[in-house]
């Protein structure tokens, strides 16, 4: 979760690469929230709901 400016929560999926990367951590951004949401639960909740739109119920490993 990111809280871009005081009570706006974004959600971001990242996704694990095989890139060796100095100074910053190996994921990329594969999608992410375009409207703020008003608490970290709510963010957390579409973020979930975005994995399940991408995968189904069982994740990527189903």
């Amino acid at each position: 979760m990111q809280e871009l400016e005081e009570g706006e929560f974004y959600w971001v999926l990242l996704e694990a690469t095989d890139y060796v990367m100095e100074e910053a951590l190996p994921y990329l951004p594969i999608e992410a929230a375009i409207d703020p949401h008003a608490s970290y639960a709510n963010a957390l909740v579409a973020g979930i709901a975005a994995i399940r739109k991408m995968f189904g119920k069982e994740g990527p490993r189903s």
